[in-house]
Formats: C-alpha cells, structure tokens, sequence
C-alpha cells in the first residue's frame, strides 16, 4: 500500500512511526526539513521536503498513484486544499484533519466529498468521545466495540480485593466464565499473554467478551460501578467545549478555567455549563467549587504535568473518577503508573482513527490501543486462508499475537482453542505493534 503523509507534526509523525513498522509504502511531506530529518533517520520510510498544498510538490511526490493520501498538518484549510489536489491528480482515497465542528455538520457532507476529502479527523471531537465513554463507565479504563457491538473489549485495572488476582491464566481458562483476557498491561509493558502468565495487582487487562457477558467483569476485578452525574473540568479549551456541546444534557458539568478572556467567551460556547473563573490546580479553589460533591475530574490544560499533577489532586480528594489529557508521549507510561485513572491522548486517537483505513478491504475496524502499544484487528477469513485450516491451537500464531473473538453470521462469540474458524467469520485478533502486516497474511 501506498501512503502519503502529509505533516511531520504530532499526529504525522506518530502515524509513520505506527506504519514504518507495517512494511507499507510510506512517504512523509513537510515544509520543515528538520522534521523529515527526524523522521528519515529514525524510521523505514521515504521523505520529502516541501509545500503539500502545491501541485508540484504533490506530483513530484507521485500522489497519483498512492492508494491513501493523509493530510494532518496544524492548519485545517491547508490540509483541506491539499486532500482536494490529491483527489484531482488521482489519489485513491483522503484522509485530511481539521479542527472545527463547521466540516463535521451533516448539511456539509455532499460539499466535502465533492471538495476531494473522503475522510474526516476531528481529533478534539474523537477526544471527547472517548471521555464521554469513560464517564458512562466508571469502572473502565479502555472500552471499544467491534461489528456493531457484537465483540467488546474492556481495559480495565486489577484491584487488590478481585478474585481474578494472582491467578494464572490456565486456571481462569479451565474455570465458567465468558472473557478472553487478550492483553495485559504491565509497568511499561504490553504482554499479550499464555496461560502460565497470572494476573497481578495493579495490571490494566485488556478483555474480550460480548455484551451479555461484560457487566460481570466489574466484581471479577474488584471494581464497582458508579452513576456520574456532577463533573468538573479543568481548562476550557477546544475539548473542554465539544464536551460540554456534546453531554451537558447528560452531566451537570462546570468548567473552572485560569483566563479571564477565555472564560469571557465559554458562556456563548457552552450555554448549559457553569463557567468558574479560577486556578483548578489550587486545592482551595477545587474545595471552594464543590470538589467534594463531584463525581468526575477532567484535566484538559495545555500542560500534561498539570493535568496529571490536578488528577493526583482530586484523586487525593476522593473523587471517584478522574481522566487527564497527557499529550506528551513521554509522560503516559507514567502517568498510567501513577494511578490516575483514564488517559486521553489526541494524537493516539487520531491516529487510530487513521489506522482503521490501512488494512485491506476485508477488515472493518482496526485501532491502536491507546497507551498499550497493541492493536486489535477485526479482519474477515477469507475461503482457502491459512487461518480456517485447522483449530486455533494447531495454527502455531506468532507469540506476539492472539485470536480473542469472532462474529460468525452475525452473532459475535469468544474463542478457544479448539475452535476451528471458517470462511467469512470476523476475527479479532490482539497483536504487539508491528505485527499487523503478519496477522493479515494469515486470512489471505
């Protein structure tokens, strides 16, 4: 497959370093010859130094011939022109990134396509998704569906009080129960595990099940489950907005925000939400705001170590449920050490929002997952793979790997290893990073 990337930015240069290791085609477009110097010392991929929204940049770069032309630079209108362009010299599909709601609007989807851009990234808009998501389950870190629902994957942190603690995988197998544990999440590691791995204290498990089965994960890992009804958000940014646009009908949220021309303008902006003016780092100001009637702590600063530092803050206050945006990827592995509940990342969203676009046509979804250096694929058997010719035990998968599920005629059902997978079933499957381009040669 071949892509160009257009932007060496956050989100551009996490995606190369995602498909540099999916032996794809990859060619990375910036203006800012530093950047590509980066990116072609570091990663196996091709760069070009360069205006995107040019067409002689774009032809030099062969975008005539490229199967997905992404264009995530900092600037909306640029990547807008440069997907319309890609489109024209024959580019099969585009991705472009904005950051306003005005693309998203239905009323403008004709208009869009017809502009060249096949695919929409909104990245604050999939960011604040995925918080409303952790608000509707309390007790979750991660929670994703595959093939409308039918397949569930849940992160969720092991307490010390779970039944599932200390045991080992082959027990948990040989025992009733309806779960695949697909991954865990260990310290800094992701750990896609056998049946001699156990279950510890503190580890984040990455589950498959289906729908009818999910809630009994919650005692099972010593959890409980929590109505959230009042939330406090800290930073009244361009997530903190969606947000409040998206579920002020559903929490009653308040936004506490240090600057006084920004907090001037919220009101308009989010009509049904309280607007404080305030310093939501100080502990006098949370105490003051009713810190200890909230439900939910969300810390959506333009800083990474205040939003982890007013998460310990409010976790220290007994808030049950708080969720920080750490946009710094150094800083995630320890801020999901530190205990600070859910984690939100606009570049890993964005990017794996990208990422479903990059297997063959057969796979529906497919999605990094967040902070785990992991992806889940749902890909379809095709007749004759290697994958339908024998039961899951005799396949001999890669160690990196591991079948969690399917959906067979529509029905979604976990798998062990004695279940024999035939043509036309759904998959999913959990890999370490890298791994993807192996997985699929496994269903063609």
């Amino acid at each position: 497959m071949k892509i160009i990337i257009v932007g060496a930015g956050d989100v551009g240069s996490h995606l190369a370093k995602l498909l540099s290791n999916e032996e794809q085609d990859i060619l990375v477009i910036d203006q800012n010859s530093a950047k590509i110097d980066i990116l072609d010392a570091n990663y196996n991929l091709m760069t070009m130094a360069g205006s995107p929204t040019t067409f002689k940049t774009l032809r030099e770069a062969g975008v005539g011939t490229c199967d997905l032309f992404i264009a995530v630079t900092p600037y909306e209108t640029d990547n807008v022109t440069a997907c319309s362009i890609a489109k024209r010299l024959g580019a099969k599909r585009t991705v472009g990134r904005i950051d306003s709601y005005d693309y998203m609007d239905p009323r403008n989807a004709a208009l869009i396509k017809e502009m060249g851009v096949d695919s929409l990234i909104y990245p604050e808009y999939v960011a604040a998704q995925e918080i409303i998501s952790a608000l509707n389950r309390s007790w979750v870190r991660n929670w994703f569906e595959l093939h409308d629902g039918e397949i569930i994957v849940v992160g969720v942190k092991l307490r010390a009080n779970a039944p599932l603690a200390g045991m080992q995988l082959k027990e948990f197998a040989s025992s009733q129960h309806n779960f695949h544990v697909s991954a865990i999440r260990r310290n800094h590691e992701i750990i896609i595990p056998r049946g001699d791995d156990r279950m510890m204290v503190g580890d984040i498990l990455y589950f498959t099940t289906t729908r009818d089965y999910v809630d009994e994960l919650v005692s099972l890992c010593g959890k409980k489950e929590y109505k959230i009804r009042r939330v406090m958000i800290m930073g009244g940014g361009k997530i903190a907005i969606r947000l409040a646009r998206m579920a002020a009908d559903k929490f009653k949220m308040k936004i506490i925000e240090a600057d006084i021309d920004v907090c001037r303008r919220l009101p308009e902006l989010c009509p049904d939400v309280e607007i404080v003016h305030g310093d939501a780092r100080n502990i006098d100001v949370l105490v003051d705001e009713g810190i200890d009637e909230t439900d939910a702590f969300i810390a959506l600063s333009d800083s990474s170590e205040a939003n982890i530092l007013a998460c310990l803050t409010a976790k220290e206050l007994e808030v049950k449920k708080t969720i920080a945006e750490v946009e710094n990827m150094h800083f995630i592995s320890q801020a999901e050490n530190l205990n600070i509940g859910t984690i939100i990342n606009k570049k890993l969203l964005a990017s794996s929002k990208i990422f479903q676009l990059l297997l063959d046509s057969d796979a529906s979804t497919s999605r990094c997952l967040a902070l785990a250096d992991a992806e889940v694929a749902e890909i379809e058997a095709r007749p004759g793979s290697k994958i339908t010719k024998a039961p899951v035990k005799d396949l001999r998968l890669a160690r990196e790997m591991t079948i969690a599920g399917l959906v067979r005629e529509g029905k979604g059902m976990l798998v062990t290893g004695n279940t024999v997978i035939r043509p036309g079933d759904f998959v999913v499957v959990f890999c370490l990073s890298g791994m993807l381009h192996k997985v699929e040669k496994l269903f063609t």
